[in-house]
C-alpha cells in the first residue's frame, strides 16, 4: 500500500510595498482602453503621426488607427485623377486668317466724275488707292476705261464694296479669301523655336572656349539670326494681307459720254499747216544731217571711186581688140 505524502508550504506573503498581480493587470488593460479610445478621434481629425506617443504595447491599436486617414483620401484621388485624364481642358478655337481679294466692274457716266467719288470713298473707309489706269480710246466709239487698285481695312471690305456699286451699273463683282492660318502658326512656332536657339548659342559663346570653338558659334548665330529675319518679314507680309484687303476696281464710261464736239474748219486748217511745216522742218534737218555724214566720209569715198576708176582703165588697156581676117576675093 503506497503511502502519498503532501508537502506543506506556506502561502506566499505579498511585500507590503509590492502591488498585487491583478491589480498591475488591470490597471495596464485600463490604460490600453483609455488609450485608444482617445487616440481614434485624434487620428481621426489629424495625420497618422499623431498615433505615434502610445506606448510600446499598443502598436498594433496605432497601426489600424493610423492607416484609417490615410486610406480615406484615396478614392477623391482616383476620382480626380480620373476627371483629368478623361476630360483634358479643351483649347479655344483660333479664329481663321484669311487674305481677301476683291473684283468689281462698273460702267459710270463720267470717268473724271466717278474717280473723285472712289477717292472720296477711299478716304472715308481709311483706305489707299495703290495704283490708277486711265485709258483714253482714240476713236470716241470705244468706251474710256479706268483701273484703280485700292487697299482698305479687311473689317470695312463690304462697305467699300457697297459704296462703290453706287457709283453706277454694276457689271461684275466678285470676292476670293485665302486661309493662311496654318503658316501663320507655322512660322510663328519657327521663330520661337530659332529665338530659343540663339539664346542657347549667345550662351555658349560666352563660355571660354577655343577660336575655333568661338568661331563656329558666331557663324551658327549668324545663320540663326538671318532666319528669324526671314521668318520675321514673312510674318509681317501675311499679317498684313490679313489685315488689309485689296479690291480690283474697274470703271467704264459709256459711249455718249466720250462724244467730243468736231473742232471747227480753222482750227484743222491749223492743225495741218502745222503739221505739214514741222514735216518740212524735219526732211530739211534730215537732207542737212545726210550731207554732213556725206562730207565725213568724202575721203573713204573718194578712195573708192578712184580705186574703181583705176581698174576699169587698168582692164581697158590690156583688153586685146580682135583682128578682123581679110577675106578672100571672089
Amino acid at each position: 500500500m503506497k503511502t502519498h505524502l503532501k508537502t506543506y508550504s506556506p502561502p506566499h506573503q505579498p511585500h507590503p510595498n509590492q502591488p498585487n498581480n491583478s491589480t498591475i493587470r488591470f490597471a495596464v488593460a485600463a490604460f490600453l482602453t483609455l488609450s485608444s479610445a482617445i487616440a481614434l478621434p485624434s487620428c481621426a481629425a489629424n495625420s497618422p503621426s499623431s498615433a505615434g506617443g502610445s506606448a510600446d504595447s499598443s502598436s498594433r491599436e496605432n497601426q489600424v488607427v493610423a492607416s484609417a486617414p490615410q486610406s480615406a483620401p484615396a478614392p477623391a484621388q482616383s476620382k480626380t485623377a480620373g476627371v483629368s485624364k478623361t476630360a483634358p481642358p479643351e483649347t479655344p478655337a483660333t479664329t481663321p486668317q484669311l487674305i481677301k481679294k476683291a473684283q468689281l466692274s462698273v460702267v459710270v457716266k463720267s470717268i473724271d466724275t466717278s474717280t473723285k467719288s472712289v477717292t472720296d470713298i477711299v478716304k472715308k473707309q481709311q483706305g489707299d488707292i495703290l495704283s490708277f489706269q486711265n485709258q483714253k480710246p482714240p476713236d470716241s466709239s470705244i468706251r474710256q476705261t479706268a483701273m484703280l487698285e485700292i487697299r482698305v481695312p479687311q473689317a470695312k471690305l463690304e462697305t467699300t464694296l457697297d459704296a462703290l456699286s453706287k457709283l453706277g451699273s454694276v457689271q461684275n463683282r466678285g470676292l476670293a479669301a485665302e486661309d493662311v492660318t496654318d503658316q501663320l502658326v507655322d512660322n510663328e512656332a519657327r521663330l520661337r523655336n530659332l529665338r530659343k536657339s540663339e539664346e542657347v548659342v549667345l550662351k555658349i559663346m560666352e563660355r571660354s572656349g577655343s577660336v575655333g570653338d568661338v568661331l563656329k558659334a558666331a557663324q551658327e548665330l549668324s545663320n540663326i539670326r538671318e532666319s528669324i529675319e526671314r521668318i520675321d518679314a514673312q510674318l509681317k507680309s501675311l499679317r498684313n494681307q490679313v489685315a488689309y484687303s485689296t479690291i480690283s476696281l474697274t470703271l467704264e464710261a459709256a459711249v455718249s459720254a466720250q462724244q467730243d464736239p468736231e473742232p471747227s474748219l480753222g482750227l484743222q486748217v491749223q492743225e495741218t499747216w502745222g503739221k505739214a511745216t514741222h514735216s518740212v522742218g524735219e526732211l530739211t534737218l534730215g537732207l542737212f544731217a545726210l550731207g554732213i555724214w556725206l562730207l565725213a566720209y568724202s575721203p573713204y569715198l573718194l578712195l573708192i571711186a578712184a580705186a574703181v576708176y583705176g581698174f576699169n582703165r587698168f582692164k581697158k588697156q590690156h583688153s586685146v581688140p580682135k583682128i578682123q581676117e581679110p577675106k578672100p576675093p571672089q
